[in-house]
């Protein structure tokens, strides 16, 4: 009777520890589950445009062409009016993140800069005037359209659209974060510089 007695409470002591081990291992799997299905939910984000800024420019272009061996010049020209659009934001793909299963923390260790997304222009020729031998043409509106957004690119750094993108940063750590406490989880972003402008938010 005593070995029966000693034999099922050795056998529950084995199940006991058996189970226990098999419960670990499946919590340690769903953790770890869940820290890759965060860390694509957040790189799915993928580009977030957090400032949106308007441009009003007006440019001059000018074509000069030579005809007949050079002796006989060409002028074609006009002056633009640029309106375009500008989309500012980050880029979460570029995001430097560990998950720490133990304490259930994504941490953040960089952010992202700022970076130009798009660029939209719309131009208004005015006073066009075309040369003998050269005339504006489809291909002439394809290039001035480049040189529009490039026009406009150059004066991106003299606004404040990157200051201000940088200020928004905070904005796009938070929407990270309710992704991050949707299951459970929180985020760690105290290795970023934040903003000044943006610390008050916080605190």
């Amino acid at each position: 009777m005593e070995l029966l007695f000693i034999g099922l409470a050795g056998g529950a002591i084995i199940s006991y520890f058996i189970f226990q081990k098999f419960v670990t291992v499946s919590k340690k799997n769903v953790t770890e589950k869940q820290s890759v299905v965060l860390l694509d939910k957040i790189k799915k984000v993928s580009k977030l445009i957090t400032v949106e800024g308007e441009f009003a420019e007006i440019y001059h272009h000018e074509n000069s062409k030579e005809k007949f061996l050079g002796l006989f010049t060409s002028k074609k020209k006009a002056i633009i009016l640029i309106n375009a659009k500008v989309h500012i934001g980050f880029d979460f793909r570029k995001i430097k993140m560990q998950a720490n299963t133990k304490t259930k923390t994504i941490v953040l260790s960089e952010f992202p800069e700022p970076e130009i997304f798009s660029i939209e222009p719309t131009l208004r020729f005015y006073d066009i005037q075309n040369g003998l031998l050269n005339k504006f043409s489809s291909e002439d509106l394809t290039k001035v359209n480049t040189e529009a957004k490039e026009h406009i690119l150059q004066k991106v750094p003299e606004s404040n659209l990157m200051q201000t993108a940088n200020k928004e940063a905070l904005e796009a750590i938070m929407l990270m974060n309710n992704l991050v406490e949707t299951i459970g989880w929180k985020l760690d972003y105290s290795s970023l510089a934040i903003p000044e402008a943006t610390q008050n938010l916080i605190e």
